[in-house]
């Protein structure tokens, strides 16, 4: 039956959705924006546009269904869920005003574990028991890989292009490239969108199940996804400029031919792991593609105190999303 509590959930959900786009915003758009391709304003409403059109394309939403089985069902309750949420809502606004480019997505799913294994600790059972350890080690393992999957394929694209227009007019080049950035961009937007968003469809889908609005391994209802897609567009377009400043200028100067082997490279990653299921972080994708395109200069092109200062903040999400969320659960748990 619907309750308040599962109302409270619901809502709950779609303000993270709303953090996770402003918050990734600057994944999308940072470089673009850094490029001065296109301002700011114009930025986040094309990446907001992308996002949604996600929406008409992605049907099968196997990342929402991976998310789904983080946590074993039996442990998964609206407690459970609610006390992941506010643990990733409040380490999402902590990174985003500190401009940390830290994952929305690990948050989340820290937060969503964290409480399940707490959850099993109150039962008396192993805490252990309650996740489903495949699909967290799927995940911690692409925390490394996505980021040098779009790195390698990042320097690569960027060595292609140097190569074909090593004859071409800088002036030329320069103008067909802000060009093609927009191309490059948009489609970094839309993977963005085929991938984030379906997050917390996972979330709300198990809120259903545990409410018993659906049955277990029912088709997910229509109305989820299309809230999740406007949750993510709208915080798309509300921007993140703090972390805008960090991907766009801090990690490596980035020239619009460097914007388009980048978001490419971003692009592409993102597109795979939506096909393999694995809900990986566009941030650390976008961060990877824009290291491989600062290596093709030189080494020393990369800022990496500050790339390695960005690689501390992606170690310790899991982990404190987890404590946080822990700690949530056992308040609640003690007030009820």
């Amino acid at each position: 039956m619907v309750t308040t509590l599962l109302v409270f959930v619901v809502a709950l959900a779609l303000i993270f959705d709303y953090t996770n786009g402003f918050h990734d915003a600057a994944n999308s758009i940072a470089t673009i924006v850094s490029t001065k391709v296109l301002t700011p304003f114009q930025a986040v409403l094309m990446a907001a546009v992308f996002n949604f059109a996600a929406y008409f394309f992605i049907k099968d939403h196997k990342v929402a269904n991976t998310v789904a089985k983080i946590v074993n069902e039996h442990f998964i309750t609206l407690h459970v869920i609610l006390a992941g949420l506010i643990a990733a809502i409040t380490w999402n606004l902590t990174t985003w005003w500190f401009g940390i480019p830290s994952s929305s997505s690990h948050t989340l799913i820290g937060g969503f574990a964290g409480a399940g294994i707490t959850n099993a600790l109150y039962l008396g059972l192993p805490g252990l028991d309650a996740v489903n350890m495949h699909y967290i080690l799927t995940i911690i393992a692409y925390i490394v890989l996505a980021p040098f999957i779009g790195l390698i394929i990042a320097y690569f694209i960027t060595i292609l292009i140097l190569h074909i227009c090593k004859r071409a007019k800088p002036a030329t080049a320069d103008r067909w490239f802000k060009r093609l950035q927009l191309v490059s961009a948009a489609a970094l937007s839309f993977a963005h969108g085929t991938n984030d968003a379906q997050k917390v469809m996972g979330i709300l889908y198990v809120a259903l199940i545990a409410s018993k609005i659906i049955p277990s391994g029912s088709a997910m209802p229509e109305w989820i996804p299309l809230a999740c897609y406007t949750a993510i567009a709208l915080g798309t377009m509300s921007g993140g400029w703090k972390i805008v400043k960090t991907m766009g200028s801090k990690i490596t100067k980035i020239t619009p031919l460097e914007g388009v082997a980048a978001e490419t490279a971003g692009a592409v990653t993102l597109f795979i792991t939506e096909r393999l299921a694995i809900p990986v972080s566009t941030t650390h994708t976008i961060t990877g593609s824009i290291i491989g395109v600062g290596l093709t200069k030189r080494v020393s092109a990369v800022r990496w105190g500050v790339t390695i200062n960005l690689v501390w903040a992606w170690i310790i999400t899991i982990p404190i999303s987890a404590l946080i969320a822990g700690l949530v659960f056992v308040t609640m748990h003690a007030i009820r």
